[in-house]
C-alpha cells in the first residue's frame, strides 16, 4: 500500500482524529524559522559565543552545525517519505528503535519543548517591561506581560494552523528585514578595519573555547524538525517535508553566519570580543544605532520582542502536534488526539499546553525566579541537552530502520549521510552535557537535577510504554501497511 493509500484510508476515519491542511514549503519554513527566533538568537547567542567561545571565528562555528545538520537531513527525509505520522522524533525513534525508546523520546520531547517555551515567557515578558517602562510606560511584572503573551498565543494555536503561519510570517520578515538592513549598512560601510577574515582560517576556529562556541550556535537551530511535525497539514508531504527541512536549514544557518561574521566586522575582531564581553544584551542595538541610526535601534528592540512571540507560538504549534500524536496513540488520553471539527487543528491539545505553561510561569512567579537569568537559562539549558539527545537517538534511529526495513538501498541516504549526522550530533551531545553547569550559571548541583530530570522523563516515557502495551501501536500498524 503506498503512502497516499494510507493517508487516504487515515482520513476516512474522519475529520475528528486527523489534522488537514494545505502548508506549501514556505509556510512551513516561516513557522521553522520563526521557532528559531532569528533577532533573539542574534541579540542575545551571537555575544556570548563570540565572547566565551572563540572570538572572531564564532561566525564559523554555524557552518559546522550547519553541515552537521544537513548531513542529519538526509536521513530524516528519506525516512520521512516512509513514516507518515507527524511526531516528528517521537514517531521516528519509534519506528527505528521500538515503542518503548519512541516513547520515552516523545516524554523527553514535550518536557524539553514546554522547557524552552517557558524560556521564552521569561524573556518576552522582561523584554517587554523594558520596553515600556524605557518609553514612560508603568510597570508591569514580567509574569504579566507573559500572561498576556500566553493569552494571544493560546487563541491562536486553538485556531487553523494557517492563521498562525500567516502571523508569523509578517513577524519573521519584520525581524529579519530589520537585520539584514544592519547587514547591509556594516557591509557597505566597510565594518571598522575592513570586513572579517577570521573565520575563513581554520585554526582561529579552535582557538578559544570551541566547545562552548558550537553548544551556543547549535541552540539556534532548535525546532527545525518541525517540518515533519506538520506532516498532515502540508500540501504534498512526500515533496514538501524534504524541501522545507533543507530550506529551513540553509537559511537559518546562512543568516546566523552573515550577521555574526558582519557584527564581528562592525567592531573590529578584537573589539567585537570586547564589546560582546562587556556589554552582551546591547551589541546588537549599539551595532544597529552605529551603522544605521537610533531609529533603528528602537526597532531592534521592539522586533526582539515580536522575534520571542513568534518563537513562543511556533513551539506552541510543535508542542500541540506531539500531544495530538500522543493522544492518538493512546500514549496520552484518546481526547487528546481530537482535531476541531472547523479549523482541522489539535484544540484540546492547544488547551492542554497552554495549561502546562500557566502553570510553569506561575510556580516561577511564585517562587521568586529572575525571569532571564533563572527562568530563561535554567529552562533553556533542560531544552538544549534535551532537543540534542533527541537528535542523536533519532540519528541512530534512522540507521537502524533502513537497514531492517530495506526500503530504500540508497547508500548516501541511509547509511553515510546519517551515519555522519549521528558523530557529529554524539559530539555535540558530549560537549553540551559537559558545559551544562555553564549553561546554568554555574551550579553544578543545578546540572545535575537538571540531567536527573531528563534521564527520568526518558525513563518514565519507556515506563508507560511497559503499563500500556497498546500504546504507540497505531504507529507500528501504519507503517506494515506502507511497507505492504
Amino acid at each position: 500500500m503506498t503512502i497516499n493509500a494510507v493517508a487516504q484510508s487515515t482520513q476516512a476515519r474522519g475529520a475528528g482524529d486527523r489534522l488537514v491542511g494545505t502548508l506549501g514549503p514556505s509556510a512551513i519554513v516561516f513557522m521553522v524559522v520563526a521557532a528559531a527566533a532569528p533577532l533573539t538568537v542574534v541579540a542575545g547567542t551571537v555575544p556570548l559565543g563570540i565572547a566565551a567561545g572563540n572570538g572572531a571565528a564564532y561566525p564559523a562555528s554555524y557552518v559546522v552545525c550547519t553541515a552537521v545538520l544537513l548531513l542529519f537531513a538526509v536521513g530524516f527525509t528519506a525516512m520521512a517519505r516512509h513514516v507518515p505520522g507527524a511526531g516528528a522524533f517521537y514517531t521516528y525513534i519509534t519506528h527505528g528503535l521500538g515503542r518503548h525508546a519512541g516513547l520515552g523520546a516523545a516524554f523527553l520531547a514535550l518536557l524539553s519543548y514546554t522547557a524552552v517555551q517557558v524560556a521564552v515567557y521569561g524573556y518576552i515578558g522582561a523584554a517587554t517591561d523594558d520596553l515600556v517602562t524605557s518609553h514612560g510606560g508603568p510597570h508591569i511584572p514580567w509574569y504579566g506581560w507573559a500572561f498576556a503573551t500566553m493569552a494571544v498565543v493560546a487563541l491562536l494555536g486553538y485556531r487553523h494552523i494557517d492563521l498562525s503561519g500567516k502571523v508569523l510570517g509578517v513577524l519573521l520578515v519584520c525581524e529579519v528585514g530589520i537585520v539584514l538592513v544592519i547587514d547591509a549598512a556594516i557591509v557597505g560601510r566597510g565594518g571598522a578595519d575592513g570586513m572579517s577574515r577570521a573565520a575563513l582560517h581554520p585554526g582561529n576556529f579552535f582557538e578559544g573555547a570551541p566547545g562552548i562556541a558550537l553548544i551556543f550556535a547549535i541552540a539556534g537551530y532548535i525546532g527545525f524538525e518541525a517540518t515533519a511535525v506538520f506532516r498532515d497539514e502540508a500540501r504534498d508531504p512526500a515533496r514538501t517535508i524534504p524541501r522545507a527541512t533543507y530550506l529551513a536549514l540553509v537559511l537559518i544557518g546562512g543568516f546566523y553566519a552573515l550577521t555574526s561574521w558582519a557584527m564581528v566586522s562592525a567592531w573590529g575582531d578584537e573589539g567585537a570580543v570586547t564589546l560582546a564581553s562587556e556589554n552582551p544584551e546591547g551589541m546588537i542595538t549599539d551595532t544597529a544605532v552605529r551603522y544605521v541610526g537610533s531609529a533603528a535601534g528602537d526597532l531592534v528592540q521592539i522586533f526582539l520582542i515580536t522575534s520571542l512571540f513568534a518563537a513562543v507560538l511556533s513551539f506552541h504549534n510543535v508542542l500541540s502536534r506531539y500531544i495530538f500524536a500522543l493522544g492518538a496513540t493512546s500514549a496520552l488520553p484518546a481526547v487528546c488526539g481530537r482535531a476541531h471539527v472547523k479549523h482541522a487543528s489539535p484544540y484540546v491539545a492547544s488547551v492542554v499546553q497552554t495549561a502546562s505553561a500557566l502553570v510553569l510561569v506561575a510556580v516561577s512567579a511564585l517562587a521568586g525566579l529572575d525571569p532571564v537569568t533563572e527562568v530563561f537559562a535554567w529552562f533553556a539549558g533542560v531544552s538544549s541537552v534535551g532537543i540534542v539527545a533527541l537528535m542523536t537517538l533519532t540519528s541512530a534511529a534512522i540507521l537502524v530502520y533502513f537497514r531492517r526495513s530495506r526500503v530504500d538501498n540508497r547508500l548516501w541516504h541511509t547509511v553515510v549521510a546519517p551515519g555522519l549526522g549521528l558523530t557529529g550530533l554524539a559530539v555535540l551531545l558530549v560537549m553540551t552535557i559537559d558545559k551544562l553547569p555553564m549553561l546554568v550559571g554555574g551550579s553544578g548541583t543545578l546540572a545535575a537535577i537538571i540531567g536527573v530530570l531528563l534521564a527520568g522523563t526518558f525513563i518514565g516515557g519507556a515506563a508507560v510504554a511497559l503499563l500500556r502495551p497498546h500504546a504507540a501501536h497505531q504507529q507500528n500498524s501504519i507503517d506494515k501497511e506502507i511497507a505492504s
